[in-house]
């Protein structure tokens, strides 16, 4: 046997085993690592996934938190992981396209490292301010600011946080200048934000909702491109800084090099997922957008926003060694 016709027969015998292993998928439970600490954000939408993953794939998705290093540590994890469709992540924009830009070595490669399988959604952040703060709406918080150059204070979970960048963006985008307070982690930023210690800050539905409905603090407007349809007589942001878009965006992959059929079968079962009435209606009450959408859509989308996150990064001046 020639050797064109070796390699042939060697490519033909990969391609029937890859086919063959797509079919017989999944065989044993599937682990879902999340970036976080269980509890966070991210179980709004990691725990019913999981359950709907489940019931699809007929074998158990178990979430898997691996917590550090802004999430690194469990991109980390997944990008080492052999490439068999047995471990995914499900992680933030912060991790596909913010660290990217805020850590000078990062342990993963957001495009090479990961293969694609869907953009799941997108959350906004509530813009809330303390009630003794005279602003009670957008404009008259801008114009608060630039009346009070560096004087307004605001709480993060830390620099390079999605607090810090959402309002890193605002500043850039109408020439307003306040000033970062950055805690260690979102535990010790809220009781400030809520004792008056800070004046505003960037929080999620989630956490932020059942203060704002006891008047402890005034919700100005969402962060997300458009009006949250949990919270249509809330504002955009955008509605009068146009342009402005920060919202917490969520998508899964697998190692780089998994199996396009396996790809294929985990994107058709999350977007089914998505589309489950209970589930649907469970992430909307949450201000969670369902989103589903293609891997190659994930992947270039993901691309695009490292450079768009990296501009902001730039801006805010933030760095995490």
């Amino acid at each position: 046997m020639n050797c064109s016709r070796y390699l042939f027969v060697i490519a033909v015998a990969a391609g029937f085993s890859n086919g063959a292993w797509a079919q017989n998928y999944p065989s044993k439970p599937v682990r879902m690592v999340v970036p976080y600490p269980p509890g966070g954000g991210t179980d709004i939408i990691a725990r019913p996934l999981a359950q709907r993953l489940t019931e699809g794939l007929g074998q158990q998705v178990i979430v898997d938190n691996r917590a550090g290093a802004s999430g690194n540590l469990g991109m980390e994890s997944v990008a080492k992981t052999p490439p068999d469709g047995y471990t995914i992540v499900l992680a933030l924009n912060a991790q596909w396209a913010v660290n990217p830009s805020l850590y000078q070595k990062l342990p993963y490669d957001p495009v090479r490292d990961f293969a694609p399988i869907t953009l799941l959604g997108a959350a906004p952040y509530l813009l809330v301010v303390h009630p003794t703060l005279p602003a009670k709406s957008i404009r008259e918080f801008i114009a608060l600011a630039k009346s009070k150059p560096n004087e307004l204070r605001f709480s993060s979970s830390g620099n390079g946080s999605g607090a810090h960048l959402a309002a890193a963006m605002l500043d850039s985008m109408t020439g307003t200048k306040t000033t970062h307070i950055p805690y260690k982690g979102a535990g010790q930023a809220m009781p400030d934000l809520i004792a008056g210690q800070v004046q505003f800050s960037y929080v999620t539905y989630t956490a932020a909702g059942p203060f704002v409905r006891t008047g402890r603090l005034r919700a100005l407007g969402v962060t997300s491109a458009r009006r949250s349809a949990a919270l249509p007589d809330l504002p955009a942001i955008s509605e009068v800084v146009p342009g402005y878009d920060a919202q917490v965006w969520y998508g899964i992959a697998a190692p780089a090099g998994t199996p396009s059929d396996i790809i294929t079968r985990l994107n058709g079962e999350a977007k089914r997922a998505l589309n489950h009435p209970d589930m649907g209606q469970r992430l909307i009450t949450e201000a969670f957008e369902p989103i589903g959408s293609t891997p190659e859509y994930l992947g270039n989308y993901i691309k695009s926003e490292i450079v768009r996150w990296g501009a902001i990064v730039k801006a805010s001046g933030a760095q995490v060694d």
